[in-house]
């Protein structure tokens, strides 16, 4: 049995249509349940599910809030709450394909030592892409994940988004639960758990896979597009990854300062490369964005 878990904060607007894409999958409703957290919502969460509830009285929909704030918080109590053996985490700004969990069912099934998998993110504007978007700043700001059209496993530093991946609760029993001084509080944009998540699993060598038909479309409102959320996105990334590698040790903390000088020389080689293309506004943004992390990187706000 599948449970999938849909972790929400003011998403209100969206949420509706995340659930209604789950509940229109062809897939047996006996085969899966629908976990909804709702992490101190002061929208209208709460009438939205009940909308759905009355749409979809054939889907086993749970909802629960969870007052712990914080979404490691809430994708924990979907663990702690899921009857199934297999947990899907879906965004709730986001749809999925009408294919999404046959083919993570089947995946599954076929792969029996497999621990987790991953599928593509395509974004969705709500407006204009912007002109400074580059390859690397889409993955950034929309989780934009395409490793081709064939299954594959995550190997080295690649690994899912949280936002589209599926575990077998097996996993969370070996590795523990998602770290709750990681990952977005509130109107934080703190990250980094689902990358700490996998940097465990791939500790103790667990397969970690790529199916293609697992699809997730994110919707991406002008917001996110504006040079504030970009600049806080990029400075609380640096940040996340400050607190996660001080977490495990001084040592490996200065090893990603180390490679954050490697990053910065890719970063200047983008940006010449940018500018040889006319396409100056792709490489400033790019300079930008890896300045930001840095100064995350550096400064401890706890001073």
């Amino acid at each position: 049995m599948f449970s999938v878990i849909v972790c929400t904060y003011n998403r209100e607007k969206y949420l509706y249509n995340a659930l209604k894409s789950v509940a229109e999958n062809d897939f047996s409703y006996d085969q899966y349940e629908i976990i909804l957290i709702n992490n101190n919502s002061n929208d209208n969460t709460e009438s939205e599910c009940e909308r759905f509830r009355k749409d979809f009285p054939q889907v086993n929909f749970n909802y629960f809030l969870e007052h712990n704030q914080g979404l490691s918080f809430a994708r924990n109590r979907g663990i702690d709450e899921a009857k199934g053996d297999i947990l899907v985490y879906i965004d709730d700004d986001a749809t999925v394909n009408r294919g999404y969990l046959k083919a993570i069912d089947d995946f599954f099934n076929e792969n029996q030592t497999v621990m987790a998998v991953g599928g593509p993110i395509f974004p969705v504007y709500e407006t204009e892409e912007p002109s400074w978007m580059s390859h690397y700043t889409k993955i950034l700001i929309t989780a934009y994940k395409y490793e081709g059209n064939k299954i594959s496993q995550f190997k080295g530093n690649k690994f899912p988004s949280g936002g589209n991946a599926a575990y077998r609760k097996t996993a969370f029993e070996k590795i523990g639960k998602f770290n709750t001084k990681l990952g977005r509080k509130g109107a934080s944009l703190i990250g980094a758990e689902e990358k700490d998540l996998f940097a465990k699993m791939k500790v103790l060598s667990m397969s970690v896979y790529y199916l293609p038909n697992m699809i997730l479309y994110h919707i991406i409102p002008p917001i996110k597009l504006s040079k504030t959320y970009f600049n806080n996105l990029t400075f609380s990334l640096g940040q996340s990854e400050r607190i996660r590698t001080l977490q495990i040790s001084k040592v490996t903390f200065f090893k990603r300062l180390f490679a954050e000088l490697i990053k910065w020389a890719a970063t200047i080689v983008l940006f010449i490369g940018f500018c040889l293309k006319f396409q100056m506004q792709k490489g400033t943004r790019l300079l930008l964005f890896r300045w930001n992390v840095t100064k995350g990187l550096l400064i401890d706000l706890r001073e």
